[in-house]
């Protein structure tokens, strides 16, 4: 008794691993000590062994739990079929738990119709069990249906109908729900939805995947699961650091899986360092040639460019899909190689893989749907580069599978037409005569539906004979007079034009450019206002009769002579340049000494 007290309370303690141990030395195996160790079971994630416990149980116990102990085995059934395949028990489904892990279990193994009929059954019964007590009010009610309403809408997730599936999760948040386990995934699948957008909505809702208690409700892959997207979110929303720091986590916790990886390579791409996200994948992933393959195709920005360091790696990545045998002739995977080889302009091997495709899908499943569409898509492709000798026997197959496909004869005809006229000419016959091709089509209606380039105008009906106005005065345009260009004044009609008048003036033949230095001797050298022609004057050693102005000795009246003719430099003007040319103001100079 002693140590099944012990063992349950380590386990409310969360101390499950220390709870098995005390029940595995326990000699005695009561039913109370069974039911604890199979709870323990279920939390350790052993499923194989809780379930070989529960029916056990349930096969030597006659009490009043046996439906607890059914919807306990229904439970782990529900858990197993969501992470391992495992197969149905046939169990009955009397109560709204029994029904709703019966519709988790469906869910599990991808029967999401089936599934979602099993929810809203048990919703159904879950109403009616809780009307039956008067002191449970609708709030409970509303709580008590919060799973199973977040299970539909994950279903809904599933199908593809995210607006519902976002509208049911919001209400079961604003709920409120006390269970922090399923606050959590419902949350998580918010975020999932929001993906890159409607970051701040994502940034509110990651809190509630934090809360205190979550490790203890929820499973390994599901804790997994939500670090993933804590880590995706840190991505989309720049937090470089947070994102690689919680990938170390994951990296370190789980060093086989490869969505970490995966996403540190993602985040490298973002920050344009592509070859570290190679060498990331070739380290880390050897093995895994198409996670390398994912790494050649994940920066299509940085690999399709042909201007692009990148552009060599295209071929690269297609050898690394190539290799993959499970997924070598899957019509998404022959799509990107034939896009990737014509991006190239590998015409050669886009062709090649066609060939191979059609080769294994004619000995696989000969005249099937994609066995078919592969024959046309390769002739188109063959007639889109001009190997329209190479496309006439793609087109011959598909024409002799269905004679009466009148586009596939014409393409095979104009295939034909320039490699075998003959031929071209046979197979002409073939085509239906004019009045058969002709449709019983509405010329007029089609012409004036919605999006016709080119309306018709319907010309106006006559009633009667009319005989034609004579036009009046009103009726007569008035012809709109031409203006004459105004010519120049000293034009001379006489005088022949310039041919040259058009050229600008430093084209023409006769420009000789500007006269500089014209008026440079009429500069003054001397004192301010002097010109050369008054300084030539006033040079007395230019002059040869000009008398000395220095006195001679014992002259008493050269010096007087000198003095009353002599004109001081400053006092003279300069000599006028004509009678009717007015000097132009000159401006005062700035900064000097004395006026003009």
């Amino acid at each position: 008794m002693i140590g099944f007290e012990k063992a349950y309370c380590e386990y409310r303690l969360n101390r499950v691993e220390h709870a098995l141990k005390t029940i595995q030395g326990i000699p005695e195996q009561t039913d109370k000590l069974k039911e604890l160790y199979g709870q323990v079971l279920y939390r350790l994630e052993r499923y194989d062994e809780c379930l070989a416990v529960y029916k056990d149980m349930i096969r030597n116990s006659q009490d009043d739990y046996e439906e607890e102990r059914k919807t306990n085995l229904s439970a782990v059934l529900a858990a197993q079929s969501t992470w391992e395949s495992t197969s149905d028990l046939g169990l009955p489904e009397s109560s709204y738990e029994l029904c709703y892990n019966a519709a988790c279990f469906l869910i599990g193994q991808g029967q999401l119709s089936q599934g979602m009929q099993k929810l809203q059954k048990a919703e159904e019964l879950c109403r009616k069990s809780l009307a039956e007590d008067s002191d449970v009010t609708e709030e409970d009610v509303d709580a008590e249906l919060a799973i199973i309403h977040s299970q539909m809408a994950y279903v809904m997730q599933l199908q593809g109908r995210t607006e519902d599936a976002l509208q049911l999760y919001n209400q079961v948040i604003k709920l409120k729900p006390s269970d922090v386990g399923l606050l959590a995934v419902t949350a998580n699948n918010i975020i999932t939805i929001n993906k890159d957008q409607n970051v701040f909505d994502s940034k509110k809702k990651v809190k509630l995947t934090s809360a205190e208690g979550v490790e203890h409700k929820l499973a390994t892959k599901q804790l997994q699961a939500i670090e993933i997207n804590k880590a995706l979110l840190a991505m989309y929303t720049n937090q470089a650091d947070q994102c690689n720091k919680m990938l170390a986590s994951l990296q370190t916790q789980n060093p086989g899986h490869p969505r970490p990886v995966l996403i540190k390579v993602a985040q490298l791409c973002r920050e344009k360092q592509h070859n570290k996200a190679i060498e990331l994948l070739q380290v880390l992933c050897p093995p895994d040639t198409f996670i390398s393959a994912i790494c050649g195709i994940s920066t299509p920005k940085a690999l399709l460019e042909s201007n692009s360091p990148w552009h060599s790696h295209v071929t690269k990545a297609c050898d690394i899909l190539k290799s993959i045998e499970e997924i070598k002739y899957k019509p998404g995977m022959l799509s990107a190689l034939v896009t990737m080889y014509t991006h190239e302009e590998d015409i050669d091997s886009a062709i090649d893989v066609f060939t191979q495709a059609i080769q294994y899908y004619q000995s696989e499943q000969p005249g099937s749907a994609i066995h078919l569409s592969l024959v046309r898509e390769a002739a188109n492709c063959k007639l889109k580069y001009g190997r329209k000798k190479e496309a006439t026997s793609d087109l011959e197959q598909l024409w002799k599978q269905n004679t009466n496909d009148v586009h596939t004869l014409a393409q095979l005809i104009s295939a034909y037409s320039l490699v075998d006229q003959d031929k071209a000419k046979a197979l002409s016959k073939h085509l239906p005569s004019p009045d058969t091709m002709s449709f019983n089509v509405d010329v007029d209606e089609l012409e004036n539906s919605h999006g016709a380039t080119y309306i018709r105008k319907k010309a106006a009906k006559v009633v009667g004979e009319s005989q034609p106005k004579e036009p009046g005065p009103e009726d007569v345009k008035k012809k709109k007079k031409k203006k004459k260009g105004k010519l120049p004044k000293n034009y001379d009609p006489k005088s022949t034009p310039d041919p040259e008048r058009w050229l600008p003036m430093r084209e023409r033949s006769y420009y000789r450019g500007k006269k500089k230095g014209k008026r440079k001797e009429q500069v003054g050298r001397g004192t301010q206002g002097a010109t050369s022609g008054a300084s030539a004057e006033l040079d007395a050693s230019k002059s040869a009769s000009s008398p000395p102005t220095s006195p001679r000795p014992g002259s008493g009246t050269g010096t007087a002579t000198a003095t009353s003719n002599a004109v001081p430099p400053r006092q003279q003007k300069p000599a006028a340049a004509g009678a009717t040319r007015k000097k132009a103001p000159q401006k005062k100079k700035k900064g000097g000494k004395g006026g003009w």
